[in-house]
């Protein structure tokens, strides 16, 4: 069965990326290398990402898939993409990334279908994963805590999820960061 998936790291006040949508706090983080270690096997089970616009064109610009759009397979392979946004925006050649504008129940049926029965990912930001949430579909929440703390910023997860819906299926320590992982459980 396709699982929904949330999967990302987070300062310790529970912030993404600064107020300016740049992630550079967590390159800074000793030991990232080491907490990446377990992210090629969590990769293998996922068969499509979705994220949203401002996500999506953070990695466009750092990754500078305008003038290297090859990036984007050896980051991502052939995984089907679903990017929510309401505008235009440039998609690498040959990159299986969509553009989707609509609620995210109208996005589900594609993306597990796309998943070919392996899990999909929502890399961001918190509140596309927030509208999942909402829709009754996210299934799990694999948060990274990094020791750094930015004050403001954009938010982990900008929801009320209360411990009714939050079940803790683990922790680990993985370098500096602590993983977390918990199991999201329907709205009532």
């Amino acid at each position: 069965m396709t699982r929904l998936i949330y999967n990302t790291a987070t300062t310790l006040d529970g912030y993404l990326a600064d107020d300016s949508d740049s992630l550079e706090w967590l390159f800074a983080v000793p030991g990232a290398a080491e907490a990446e270690s377990s992210f090629p096997a969590f990769l293998e089970g996922i068969g499509a990402m979705v994220m949203g616009s401002t996500t999506y064109e953070w990695v466009y610009a750092h990754e500078g898939l305008a003038e290297h759009p090859e990036r984007w397979r050896s980051a991502y392979g052939e995984r089907f993409v679903l990017v929510l946004t309401s505008r235009a925006l440039p998609v690498p050649a040959g990159a299986g990334v969509r553009l989707f504008s609509g609620a995210v129940r109208e996005a589900w049926a594609e993306l597990e279908s796309a998943a070919a029965g392996r899990d999909v990912w929502v890399v961001g930001g918190g509140d596309v994963v927030g509208q999942f949430a909402d829709a009754g579909l996210l299934d799990e929440i694999r948060v990274s805590i990094a020791p750094a703390t930015l004050g403001s910023g954009k938010p982990l997860l900008p929801r009320v999820l209360g411990s009714d819906r939050l079940t803790l299926e683990s922790v680990r320590q993985s370098g500096q960061f602590a993983e977390l992982v918990y199991a999201v459980g329907r709205p009532a």
